[in-house]
């Protein structure tokens, strides 16, 4: 919340909300406005932000936000912290789907990879769109360098998901012809490091020959 407020001019809460929706949600997360103004309310308890009502001048009185001299001096401290920023956390709920892929069937797995394709592409238009708004605000430099990256993620996005569904096809045809079995859901040797062959899992001793 200081990083948006960091940005020059003064905000109402449903204006962060909106900066946050075209900006910081594409790779981070976007907060409900519940938790903003819950978090804009913390922020002025520890003098980090402050705030001011509209005057008469307003049909509808408003409170407006701003960063304090302390809270920007605690922003910055952060952001110029040399401690490693750590991994990236994915959360992708449609892989998840077609990890247990064999609890479902192939169409409705191929449906959902085809509309995760059509709401990547809505995703794509509203980073361009965010974009475009950002392109004549110098103050946005840095937040337009992180757009143009997610523009390039929801690219790369929609040719994995692609990938994907050419994957599935390809299975599907090795299925329908003998080749390949729907893997049993019974115990059984697991891909990845320290996966154990038949035999010698759980402690079982291997075979003499």
């Amino acid at each position: 919340m200081l990083g948006l407020l960091s940005f020059p001019g003064e905000r109402t809460g449903y204006e962060l909300k909106k900066w946050a929706d075209s900006s910081l949600r594409f790779f981070y997360w976007s907060p409900a406005i519940s938790q903003i103004y819950a978090e804009l309310r913390r922020l002025e308890d520890l003098g980090y932000a402050a705030s001011a009502r509209s005057g008469p001048e307003e049909v509808r009185a408003k409170r407006r936000y701003s960063i304090t001299a302390a809270g920007r001096a605690a922003l910055a401290g952060w952001a110029s912290d040399t401690a490693e920023a750590g991994p990236p956390v994915l959360k992708h709920g449609l892989l998840l789907r077609v990890w247990l892929g064999h609890l479902s069937e192939p169409e409705r797995l191929r449906a959902l990879v085809e509309e995760h394709l059509e709401r990547t592409r809505g995703e794509l238009d509203s980073v361009r769109e965010a974009l475009a708004q950002a392109a004549d605000a110098p103050e946005w430099a840095f937040p337009r360098l992180v757009l143009r990256w997610s523009e390039r993620r929801h690219l790369a996005e929609l040719e994995l998901a692609d990938a994907l569904l050419a994957d599935l096809a390809g299975l599907a045809a090795q299925v329908a012809a003998g080749s390949a079995e729907a893997p049993a859901t019974g115990s059984g040797p697991h891909p990845g490091p320290g996966a154990e062959g038949p035999g010698q899992g759980d402690g079982d001793a291997p075979t003499a020959g």
